[in-house]
């Protein structure tokens, strides 16, 4: 379990945290999220709990580790110089950079994927990181020319569908045993949003 380091001076903190995190996932998928203590963890780790609590606020941050960069990972796909997109086509590509982010390792993945589909304490704590990363995606969004003049609310809206997109699209695929290809699935997503064409009908005779 890795989770790439913010910079130079972070790289130090960033190994502790992801060799703590890399003990407790294993610990958890052994013996479950709910009974695993951080006394337990500690121990596992070879730590006092106090060390450990150093690094990890709570057990749902632990296991969330990996997802820690993914809202600058988007943020910062934003910024490619893409100037014949719009804002929906910016957000498809910058998920395909948090995807291709996170199934690094794709048997890992589905393991933490498949821990918070059990665990409803990690799945509300995906949904704030989740509303931590939106402003900074948000104010990047807005730098470009589609959203420069649109009310934030517009652009708020937007970067919160394309993170609901996100986690349904790795459910859809955690789901399939990870046979399905994401890129497909991120396509078929965002088509959603794309208005539907109305079938017409024949006139009703006179």
């Amino acid at each position: 379990m890795s989770a790439a380091p913010v910079g130079t001076r972070e790289i130090g903190r960033h190994a502790v945290r992801a060799e703590l995190a890399r003990v407790a996932f294993n610990r958890f998928c052994l013996t479950g999220f709910d009974q695993v203590t951080f006394a337990d963890l500690a121990e596992a780790a070879g730590v006092s709990r106090s060390t450990f609590l150093r690094y990890f606020g709570t057990k749902e941050d632990v296991v969330l580790f990996v997802f820690d960069p993914v809202g600058d990972v988007i943020a910062d796909a934003l910024d490619a110089d893409r100037t014949n997109e719009d804002d929906w086509d910016r957000l498809r590509n910058a998920l395909e950079s948090a995807v291709a982010f996170l199934v690094r390792d794709v048997q890992e993945l589905m393991t933490i994927l498949g821990l918070i589909d059990q665990t409803p304490a990690l799945c509300a704590r995906l949904r704030e990181k989740q509303t931590e990363w939106r402003p900074e995606i948000v104010a990047r969004l807005q730098e470009a020319t589609s959203s420069a003049d649109e009310s934030s609310v517009i652009a708020n809206v937007r970067v919160a569908a394309a993170l609901e997109c996100l986690w349904i699209v790795l459910g859809q695929w955690s789901a399939s045993g990870g046979q399905e290809d994401l890129g497909e699935l991120l396509d078929v997503a965002f088509a959603a949003f794309s208005a539907p064409v109305r079938r017409q009908t024949d006139a009703p005779s006179s």
